[in-house]
């Protein structure tokens, strides 16, 4: 076998795909699994954003475009980001991208050297790591700590910069934890940022899946307008339950946009025009399912966290927004990944370990609620009955 280059052997990927693999093998051996591995809503995408793509291809829009994005996408973008983060970007801020996942990389790529140092959450999200490291950069975890709710606090991101520090990674709401950070810790860590020279990618993935009876959204971008040092990663997966659709959005300052647009180009030349067109429509048009959707979310969630902390030996937090639940386990006497394994095979639920998300997290589960209430509760129940035997 021929020798790959070292940046190849530093690829990990998503653990999540990972446990999936290991989940379809199982249900092709005939095993019934009930899926809170992977945070893939489980509804459609909206029939309206679904006719407007067919309608896009049927009029043949299936040819290359501006690599930036199209206009009339990323003018709904200006008009989205007035309405819920109270600045107007210049269209020259706005790159559609296809997936925000790729928004990581074209970020870390343009502003980090190797040997430079990015501060990210742990537990964060898996390809903040993987792609610091494959990009030759050094990941600096900041604890997500279960007496604050797993917050991401100032104090803690503070005592990790130093020289090297080139960008802070902020995930709020949280993959995994769904935690929303405090405002107040926000604008200390911009305004630190500022001062040092520091860019901020703010991953706002889940910013319309804020419950409001507990928090409020906040980005550093309402204060830096995303002018200096803050870019916004953004998308349609989750709020729009469109997943396989493969569309994000990046708002930043013009001189760093710019660059990652070349690296689109470079790579993915643009974003197919038909998936673009559903795009608009998903911001523009009805929005009953969305919000149907996210209602839902917010039902389901409290039925989740209820169940987990009526089974002793589980506690859980109750998440302020996201799609995610991160009870810890430990009181079992058992680790984040010996009680997925245990789940999965003797209960037929999958689950993610909270060691897929980084460092400081082997005593703790995520759960995914994209799955019905029904479902949820015969998990529990499951659950229950698992360890009862097990003791």
């Amino acid at each position: 076998m021929i020798k790959l280059s070292n940046s190849a052997y530093q690829i990990d990927g998503q653990p999540m795909f990972k446990v999936l693999d290991r989940v379809q093998e199982l249900e092709r051996e005939g095993k019934k699994i009930l899926h809170f591995e992977l945070g893939d809503p489980d509804f459609d995408t909206p029939t309206n954003i679904v006719d407007a793509g067919i309608e896009s291809l049927r009029n043949g829009d299936t040819h290359y475009i501006n690599s930036m994005g199209l206009l009339e996408l990323r003018e709904c973008i200006v008009e989205s980001t007035i309405k819920s983060r109270g600045f107007k970007p210049d269209i020259s801020q706005i790159l559609i991208t296809p997936g925000a996942n790729a928004i990581i990389y074209y970020a870390i790529r343009c502003i980090v050297n190797e040997g430079e140092e990015v501060i990210v959450p742990d537990p964060g999200f898996p390809t903040y790591f993987s792609a610091i490291k494959f990009c030759g950069a050094k990941a600096v975890p900041v604890p997500l700590r279960e007496k604050n709710k797993h917050q991401l606090k100032f104090d803690d991101v503070k005592k990790l910069i130093t020289e090297k520090t080139k960008l802070i990674i902020i995930n709020s709401p949280s993959n995994p934890t769904g935690s929303v950070m405090d405002k107040n810790d926000i604008s200390k860590i911009y305004e630190l940022c500022y001062e040092k020279g520091i860019f901020i990618l703010s991953d706002e993935i889940y910013s319309r899946s804020v419950f409001k009876e507990q928090s409020e959204f906040y980005s550093p971008s309402m204060i830096d307008h995303c002018n200096n040092n803050v870019l916004i990663l953004n998308g349609f997966s989750k709020a729009f339950a469109m997943t396989g659709w493969r569309i994000g959005i990046a708002i930043g300052p013009q001189y760093l946009i710019e660059k990652m647009g070349l690296l689109l180009q470079t790579i993915n030349s643009c974003v197919p025009p038909f998936i673009q067109k559903a795009a608009v429509e998903a911001i523009n048009g009805d929005q009953t399912k969305v919000r149907m959707m996210k209602n839902e979310y917010a039902e389901r969630r409290k039925v989740l966290v209820k169940g987990l902390n009526s089974i002793d030996g589980i506690r859980c937090h109750m998440p302020s927004g996201s799609i995610y639940a991160f009870p810890n386990v430990s009181e079992l006497g058992m680790t984040g990944e010996e009680f997925v394994d245990l789940m999965l095979e003797k209960a037929g639920i999958a689950l993610l370990p909270g060691s897929s998300f980084g460092q400081n997290a082997d005593d703790f589960v995520r759960m995914c609620y994209v799955n019905s209430i029904e479902n949820i509760q015969l998990a529990l129940g499951k659950m229950k009955d698992t360890l009862k035997n097990r003791r």
